[in-house]
């Protein structure tokens, strides 16, 4: 016989990530239940993220989206003195990545009108910050990871000093990436209004307010006796994963030209991409090696930390990221099918995504 545990989840989280603007999101109760170990199972043959007659190269447009944002990059962090400080930023910068929150800030742009050449800044900004994240992330006082991308973490190489000061660095390029005019096209120049919201976003989703009270927070419940209750894992992860992804997505919206309804439909679509990330993540950490994933597997385990398959069990959290996914499309639904299909193929590969 089948058990069931019900949750009341609102993807569209907290009062801190909400938009002042808009009417706090109805609460859903998912049903997630305990049935055979592959009943949950999410696979794209049971779960088609769009209509089977809209063809799109998905590998295609993902590899183009990394090669324009990595050739940003790189023209971003010229090797001038001191080097050791820009090779360290170049190092973890330019080391690999999915790219996955650059193609989202892309992909935002597109479905409201606006051209990859507007999105490129931006792109590059949250990858300056999310890289950034994983360096500090990676510190000893952190948690505590040696390896990152298959590579040695940027301490490893560089020594902590130099690590921290690279993230700081990393922080401050990002933001003045975003506004540097010289960076756009001059044939389509942005509203100074729109870079105004755009740096205030960021600021917002990766400050104390977002990506580092969910840091603190997950800090402070590393190590606990008894798990965390579900309400606050998910503050922790809405905060500190979700967050950056929301910044990229709306971010995007707006240098894109998409209207304030526009861009809190896909605020609302980041918010359950963001959780549906972690989740994924989780289930990643408990069921791949470390040469799979390219960093430490298993990590969360080793440091008694609170995850979704720990606090629901592995296929409940199978069935949870299904429903997150479910939620994510949900939000898509009405923009152009053409344009809509490298966010939903982009949600189908972070539910999907192996490592």
């Amino acid at each position: 016989m089948a058990s069931f545990l019900q949750l009341t989840f609102n993807p569209m989280g907290y009062s801190v990530l909400r938009s002042p603007s808009m009417p706090p999101a109805p609460s859903r109760t998912l049903s997630l239940s305990f049935t055979s170990p592959n009943a949950v199972e999410i696979n794209a043959e049971t779960s088609a993220p769009f209509d089977a007659t809209t063809e799109f190269d998905f590998k295609g447009y993902l590899l183009s989206k990394a090669e324009s944002v990595n050739r940003a990059l790189d023209l971003a962090i010229p090797l001038v003195h001191p080097k050791r400080i820009h090779e360290a930023m170049r190092y973890s910068l330019l080391g690999g990545g999915k790219r996955i929150r650059p193609a989202l800030c892309i992909a935002a742009c597109e479905i409201v009108g606006g051209d990859e050449a507007l999105a490129i800044p931006p792109a590059c900004s949250v990858e300056m910050i999310h890289t950034m994240s994983l360096i500090h992330d990676d510190l000893p006082c952190m948690d505590n990871d040696d390896l990152r991308r298959g590579q040695p973490a940027c301490h490893r190489a560089y020594g902590e000093p130099v690590a921290v000061l690279a993230g700081d660095a990393l922080l401050a390029l990002a933001f003045r990436h975003l506004v540097d005019l010289g960076n756009y096209p001059s044939s389509n120049p942005i509203p100074p209004a729109i870079f105004v919201r755009a740096t205030a976003e960021l600021a917002r989703c990766i400050g104390a307010e977002g990506l580092v009270a969910g840091q603190l927070l997950d800090i402070e419940s590393t190590g606990l006796e008894h798990p965390v209750d579900i309400d606050r894992l998910e503050f922790i992860h809405l905060h500190k994963t979700a967050a950056l992804l929301e910044a990229s997505v709306v971010i995007g919206a707006m240098v894109g030209g998409g209207s304030d309804l526009e861009v809190e439909r896909l605020r609302r679509y980041a918010r359950c991409i963001g959780l549906l990330f972690q989740v994924v993540d989780d289930i990643l950490d408990v069921t791949k090696s470390s040469e799979e994933l390219g960093k430490t597997a298993a990590k969360d385990l080793a440091s008694n930390k609170t995850t979704y398959p720990k606090l629901l069990g592995l296929d409940k959290s199978r069935e949870f990221a299904d429903e997150l996914l479910q939620d994510a499309k949900s939000q898509i639904e009405g923009f152009d099918p053409l344009k809509s299909a490298p966010l939903l193929h982009l949600a189908n590969y972070i539910a999907y995504r192996q490592k």
